[in-house]
C-alpha cells in the first residue's frame, strides 16, 4: 500500500522506494520533488529560500490537496498530480496511462479517459549502474496551449509548442529550463542535468540522463508578467546595471594593441560619436590560462584604462576558462584538482590554438583562484567589467558523458557551469566593495541574472535567417528570466565589410539594437587579417577580422549608423527605467506583446514585434530587400510612428520600412521621446 499523508505544511507520498514531496515555495508557487534515494536533497541550483506562505491542506477519500494562494495541488493515493489556479482551472496534469485509476481532481470521471493498458507513469526513474538514474516526467498536452521562454535557441520558433529542445549548454544554445504557458502557469525545470523537453502536440516530457531525483517548481498567476515576476522572486532578480553600460558599445575580432584600442576610442571622441564600452577581446595574453596582459602589444594597460576612463569609455577585457597545458598556471591548478576531468582519453577539453583543459568552476576554490589572478592582472588596473566567452564551456566535442566537474559528471549537473563562472566574478567584484556589476557572458541558466549577466547570442552567422533566429532567442530569454541580453551586431561570421549585401544586413541589423536591452557592435569580419608573427614563445598566435567600427562601411552606411547612435542616446533614460524594473520587479526590457495585452488574442499570434518596454512597439526588418511591412498595433491604445502620425489600436497596416529606418511607434501617453519628427 502507498502512503499519502501531510505533514509540515506539506504533502508527502511514498510508495515502493520513490518519495514525492509537494511543499509551498514564495507566493502562489510550489516546490515539487520526487526521489527513489533514501533522502531527498536540498540542492539549491536556482532557487532561493522562500518567505514563509500560508497554506491550506484538505483531504477527500483517496486524495490531498494542497493550496497556496493562486494554485493548488492535488495528489491521490497512486502519487498522481494534478495542478488547478484559484478558480478550479485545471493548469497541468500528469500524464498516466495505467490500465485502473484514481480521479486527481474533484471527480473520477474525468480521468476515465486515461484508463489504459500501456503501463505508462508520469514519473519513470529508471537505474543506472552507479546508483543514480535517468529520469523521465510526463504530462498531459493542451492543444490550446502556448509556451515561451526556456532560454536560447537558435531557431525562428517564439512559441515553442510542438518543439523538442536539447537541455544543454552550447556555444550559441542557453538552456534556461523556465517556461511560461498561456494557460497561466510557468514551470521551472530544476535540474542541472542534460536531457531534452519535448512540448509535443500528444504530451509534455522532461527527461535527464544522469539525476538522483526529481525538482521542479511551479507557479500560477493571471498574467504572463505576474508569472515573470514570482519567477523574479524565486530566483532573484537582476542587479541595477551601471548606467554606462546602456550606451553603445565598440568591439571586434580582435584589438591586438594597446595603440590599437586607443586609436579607435579617440576617433569615436574626434568624430562626436557615443561610446560607453570598448571590449578588448580575447589572445592579448601570453598564452591561453595566463589571465593577463601581453606586454610586448599592451605595454601600460593601466594607462590605456586610465585615458580611456577620462574620455568616459568603461574597458571590458575577455577572460576564457581555458588553461594551456604549457601554462605556468595549468600545473598549480592541476596538482589542485582545479580542472575539468575526462573519464576517457587525455584531458584536453578544447584545442583551439593550443591544447587547452577548461578550469572548473563549479569548484569554490577554482572560482578563487582564476578571480584572485583577474584581480591582480586586471582589476589593479582599473578594469571593472569582464568578458566570460566560452561560458557553456565549448567543449571540441560535446561528449556530454566524457567530462567531470567538482559537482559531479556533467550529464548530472552540467548546465550550471556558466552560472557559476559568472558568480565567481560577481562575488569577487563584490568583496572589492563593487555594487555596480555587469559582466557579458556567453551563456546562463536559470539564476544567472542575479549575478549580473549579460547574456549574448554567441557566434551567430551573418545572414538574415540567423538574425530572425535572435530576434526570437531575445524575447524567449526575456521570458525565461533573464533581462540583460543582446547579440552581436551583424553577426559575428561571415561578414565581409566590402559586400553590399552585407551592408543591409548590417544596417537592419544595428536599427534592431537601438532598441535591445545593450546595443554592442561586433563581428569576425572579413577578410581576414594574419598576424603580424605566426608563433610567438612557441605559441601559435590569433589572427583578427578586418575593421568593425561604424565608419568602416562607407558614408551612406556611416550616416545611417550615426543616426541610430544618436537614437539610442534619446533612448537611454528610458531604457534606465526599464532596468530598474527589471531588478525591481523582474520585468524584462523586451517583452512579446502579449505581455501587456495578453486579453487580446492577436497579442499571441503577432511573432515579429514586440515591446521595448510598455510604450515602444518595435517591428524590425528581418528580411533582405524588405521596404514595407505589416504592423499589429494592440487594441485600447492610440500609437504614434516617427512622423509623428497618430493611429488607433487594434487594427493592422502596412507602413514603410526604407533602408534608412524601421517601423517604431510610441504608444500615446508614454514615457519614450524617442520620435524623430520628418
Amino acid at each position: 500500500m502507498s502512503e499519502l499523508r501531510a505533514e509540515s505544511r506539506r504533502i508527502i507520498w511514498k510508495f515502493d522506494r520513490q518519495t514525492l514531496v509537494i511543499e509551498p515555495w514564495g507566493a502562489n508557487s510550489l516546490r515539487v520533488r520526487a526521489t527513489c534515494q533514501p533522502e531527498l536533497k536540498n540542492s539549491d541550483w536556482a532557487l532561493l529560500p522562500p518567505p514563509s506562505a500560508e497554506v491550506e491542506i484538505s483531504q477527500q477519500p483517496e486524495l490531498l490537496s494542497l493550496r497556496n494562494g493562486n494554485i493548488t495541488a492535488t495528489v491521490n493515493i497512486r502519487g498522481q498530480l494534478a495542478f488547478y489556479n484559484q478558480h478550479g482551472e485545471l493548469l497541468l496534469e500528469e500524464y498516466w496511462r495505467q490500465r485502473s485509476t484514481v480521479g486527481i481532481g474533484a471527480t473520477e470521471k474525468s480521468q476515465d479517459k486515461y484508463i489504459s493498458a500501456l503501463k505508462l507513469d508520469a514519473r519513470a526513474f529508471r537505474p543506472i549502474p552507479g546508483g543514480k538514474y535517468q529520469l523521465s516526467v510526463r504530462f498531459e498536452a493542451r492543444a490550446e496551449e502556448k509556451i515561451y521562454g526556456m532560454g536560447q535557441y537558435q531557431q525562428e520558433c517564439l512559441d515553442l509548442k510542438g518543439c523538442t529542445l536539447e537541455l544543454a549548454q552550447r556555444n550559441s544554445q542557453a538552456s534556461v529550463p523556465f517556461m511560461v504557458s498561456s494557460l497561466g502557469y510557468g514551470l521551472l525545470w530544476h535540474n542541472p542535468a542534460v536531457g531534452e523537453v519535448t512540448f509535443g502536440k500528444n504530451g509534455t516530457r522532461w527527461q535527464t540522463e544522469v539525476t538522483d531525483q526529481m525538482d521542479y517548481w511551479i507557479t500560477a498567476a493571471g498574467t504572463p508578467a505576474e508569472i515573470v515576476r514570482q519567477y523574479g522572486r524565486a530566483t532573484g532578480t537582476a542587479p541595477m546595471m551601471p548606467a554606462f553600460a546602456t550606451g553603445f558599445w565598440q568591439c571586434k575580432l580582435r584589438y591586438r594593441t594597446q595603440q590599437e584600442v586607443l586609436e579607435v576610442a579617440r576617433e569615436y571622441r574626434r568624430r562626436q560619436l557615443p561610446l560607453s564600452v570598448i571590449v578588448i577581446d580575447f589572445f592579448h595574453w601570453p598564452n591561453q590560462g595566463d589571465w593577463c596582459f601581453d606586454t610586448r602589444d599592451w605595454p601600460d594597460p593601466e594607462a590605456m584604462v586610465q585615458e580611456l576612463k577620462e574620455m568616459g569609455i568603461e574597458t571590458m577585457v575577455s577572460v576564457w576558462p581555458t588553461v594551456d597545458s604549457r601554462s605556468e598556471n595549468y600545473r598549480r591548478m592541476k596538482s589542485k584538482g582545479l580542472l575539468v576531468n575526462s573519464d576517457r582519453g587525455v584531458s584536453v577539453n578544447l584545442d583551439f590554438l593550443g591544447n587547452t583543459t577548461f578550469f572548473d568552476a563549479t569548484h569554490p576554490a577554482a572560482r578563487d583562484f582564476v578571480w584572485q589572478e583577474v584581480k591582480r592582472n586586471y582589476y589593479d588596473l582599473g578594469i571593472r567589467t569582464f568578458w566570460l566567452d566560452e561560458a557553456e564551456p565549448e567543449y571540441r566535442a560535446y561528449d556530454f558523458d566524457n567530462y567531470r566537474y567538482h559537482l559531479g559528471p556533467v550529464q548530472e549537473v552540467g548546465n550550471i557551469y556558466p552560472q557559476l563562472f559568472a558568480r565567481g566574478f560577481y562575488e569577487g567584484l563584490q568583496q572589492q566593495g563593487e555594487s555596480e556589476i555587469v559582466n557579458l557572458v556567453r551563456c546562463a541558466w536559470a539564476g544567472s541574472q542575479r549575478y549580473g549577466v549579460l547574456a549574448w547570442s554567441g557566434d551567430v552567422h551573418s545572414s538574415f535567417h540567423a538574425l530572425r533566429n535572435q530576434f526570437a532567442a531575445g524575447l524567449n530569454m526575456a521570458m525565461a528570466g533573464i533581462p540583460w541580453w543582446t547579440t552581436d551586431i551583424g553577426g559575428f561570421q561571415g561578414g565581409n565589410v566590402n559586400d553590399p549585401a552585407f551592408h543591409e544586413l548590417l544596417i537592419r541589423w544595428f536599427q534592431w539594437a537601438v532598441f535591445c536591452p545593450v546595443m554592442r557592435l561586433h563581428g569576425y569580419r572579413e577578410p581576414q587579417i594574419e598576424p603580424e608573427e605566426n608563433w610567438r614563445d612557441g605559441i601559435a598566435q590569433c589572427n583578427s577580422g578586418s575593421p568593425n567600427e561604424v565608419w568602416s562601411y562607407g558614408e551612406q552606411n556611416y550616416q545611417l549608423m550615426q543616426t541610430c547612435l544618436l537614437q539610442r542616446e534619446r533612448l537611454r533614460p528610458y531604457i534606465d527605467q526599464l532596468m530598474r524594473e527589471a531588478h525591481e520587479i523582474g520585468d524584462p526590457v523586451m517583452r512579446p506583446l502579449f505581455y501587456h495585452y495578453p486579453q487580446q488574442p492577436e497579442s499571441w499570434q503577432v511573432e515579429d514585434q514586440y515591446l521595448l518596454g510598455g510604450d515602444v512597439l518595435v517591428a524590425p526588418v528581418l528580411h533582405a530587400g524588405q521596404r514595407e511591412r505589416e504592423v499589429w498595433l494592440p487594441a485600447g491604445e492610440n500609437w504614434i510612428a516617427r512622423n509623428g502620425e497618430r493611429y488607433p489600436g487594434g487594427q493592422r497596416l502596412t507602413v514603410a520600412a526604407p533602408l534608412s529606418a524601421i517601423p517604431v511607434f510610441l504608444r500615446e501617453g508614454g514615457q519614450a521621446d524617442i520620435l524623430e519628427n520628418h
